[in-house]
């Protein structure tokens, strides 16, 4: 019963007798991995679940960048794990239609349903032509400035003042995830649930976010039929998982009807144009039944939540513990908004809008190295359709596994040069001033080839107008004695949090 209760339990039990053995035999030699029988490279796995970005990290560099894993021979657990730019350019680019996300990657993801994130061929087209023809609309830079500056507003600058003026430290990372999560629901939904607050609320659905991130990294790691087991009897991860699921359903349904009736009413709050709306509207184009239509609805919106909170709050939080050990950063950061946003002889602070916030080329900067060091999305998970060969000169079978490993990418000295572990935004400033681009199997943050993501501009406005709110009006200092370390989950997180502490600028406020 016990093992039954605790699956993984079952899993140590195998491997005690082996760890002893395999820790001293590494010792020994400069090989990360040892494939042991039986259980395959799983031992070395378990001893370094609680550093597993950067376990693959250091295997791949010392492997040339890209690793065969071999799993138990009981399992279907052997991948291809790779940060071979040329990998990812072939994988995500130039053999693109032959890595879709697959049925293996439906099962892991399929909280997510039929949205973006997951479809592929026909439905992954219409769900990308759909996105890119609302993200282009004439108002939808209208509508995301309105969106964040109310909630940097209403709920960011009066909880920081809050915290400040009572001299309490507060936990940046759980600012952050609130701040975004108020923010993709009144891009969303046209609804802000006001979790950014003073009395910084519970709110079922936005806590559950992490709990399901961490879950599904659980079943990147676990073979399929422990996570199936664990999902069955309703324990662990998958116990969270589910919990997170209903919160997800409890929150989007009824803003879904919210937002319907709004429609059918005469409130537009002075905009014509309605993100969800237009999703719907395209979605009644293709002639689905209406539970269908909702269902749809559904996956569309928790998919851009995801986007929305996660990957911009995690962004934010790295780029503030950054910037913390890099304090000439942060002054050239002043100085830029200073020179370029703040009108001479008046330094009053405002919002900027989407033009001016191109100015900020060094902020810029710093938030792709924030991207590159700590990539929100720190995997992919692909598996070809047929065979293939890879630049790398692994060869790739039918249905096998793949994962390319965003974070091992930009910690790569043979991809970024020596310096690639600094925190430099210099990097991404060109000989004339401007912003350098680089290749996006190169720095692929925000994925590459066709899938690349259609948000990522909107992203850098609303990471450039909440870095920017923060820096010209508040000193951050970091709370001595904590640890900041990457979460073991998809999304890249802090394990505990970015506690610091607050102290006013000299700066003129709104």
């Amino acid at each position: 019963m016990a093992i039954i209760g605790y699956p993984e339990l079952f899993f140590f039990t195998l491997i005690t007798i082996l760890l002893y053995v395999w820790t001293t035999q590494r010792r020994k030699t400069r090989s990360l991995v040892t494939n042991w029988p039986v259980v395959g490279m799983l031992p070395g796995l378990l001893y370094n679940c609680h550093r597993i970005h950067d376990y693959i990290t250091e295997i791949l560099a010392q492997s040339g960048g890209t690793f065969e894993w071999r799993g138990p021979s009981f399992c279907n657990m052997d991948m291809l794990i790779t940060s071979d730019p040329a990998n990812i350019h072939h994988i995500l680019s130039k053999n693109f239609s032959n890595y879709p996300k697959g049925p293996e990657f439906n099962k892991i993801f399929e909280i997510l349903g039929d949205g973006i994130f997951n479809a592929d061929f026909e439905l992954w087209e219409f769900h990308r032509r759909t996105t890119l023809s609302i993200l282009t609309h004439a108002e939808f830079y209208s509508l995301l400035e309105r969106a964040v500056s109310q909630t940097i507003e209403t709920g960011l600058l009066p909880v920081l003042d809050y915290f400040c003026r009572e001299g309490i430290d507060t936990d940046l990372q759980d600012i952050f995830q609130r701040l975004t999560f108020d923010s993709i629901c009144r891009l969303v939904f046209d609804y802000d649930p006001r979790s950014l607050c003073v009395e910084m609320p519970h709110i079922r659905c936005e806590k559950a976010f992490n709990d399901a991130i961490e879950a599904l990294l659980h079943r990147h790691i676990l073979p399929e039929s422990v996570w199936k087991l664990q999902k069955w009897a309703g324990i662990g991860k998958e116990k969270k998982l589910k919990e997170a699921w209903k919160a997800f359903d409890e929150f989007i349904y009824p803003c879904l009807e919210k937002a319907e009736e709004l429609e059918n009413g005469d409130d537009d709050n002075g905009f014509s144009f309605k993100l969800i709306s237009s999703f719907r509207k395209a979605y009644k184009e293709t002639n689905i039944n209406a539970s269908l239509e909702m269902q749809m609805l559904r996956d569309t919106a928790l998919s851009l939540m995801f986007a929305g909170r996660d990957t911009t709050s995690t962004c934010l939080t790295w780029l503030f513990w950054l910037i913390s050990q890099n304090p000439k950063s942060e002054r050239k950061i002043r100085e830029e908004m200073e020179a370029q946003l703040l009108v001479k002889g008046d330094s009053k602070w405002r919002f900027f809008n989407v033009e001016e916030s191109r100015k900020l080329v060094y902020l810029h900067g710093a938030l792709c190295e924030s991207l590159r060091l700590f990539p929100p999305l720190a995997l992919e998970y692909k598996a070809p359709i047929r065979g293939d060969n890879l630049p790398s000169g692994n060869y790739m079978r039918e249905n096998g596994k793949v994962i390319v490993s965003f974070y091992s990418v930009g910690r790569m000295k043979r991809v970024w040069g020596e310096d690639c572990l600094e925190f430099k935004p210099e990097r991404w400033i060109s000989r004339k001033g401007g912003v350098k681009h680089e290749a996006s199997y190169k720095f692929p943050a925000f994925n590459a080839g066709p899938r690349t993501c259609l948000g990522k501009e909107m992203a850098f406005i609303q990471m450039k107008m909440v870095a920017a709110a923060i820096i010209h009006h508040y000193n951050i200092k970091l709370v001595e004695g904590q640890t900041v370390s990457p979460r073991d989950s998809v999304i890249l997180q802090t394990k505990t949090g970015l506690r610091v502490t607050l102290s006013k600028t000299n700066a003129p406020t709104l």
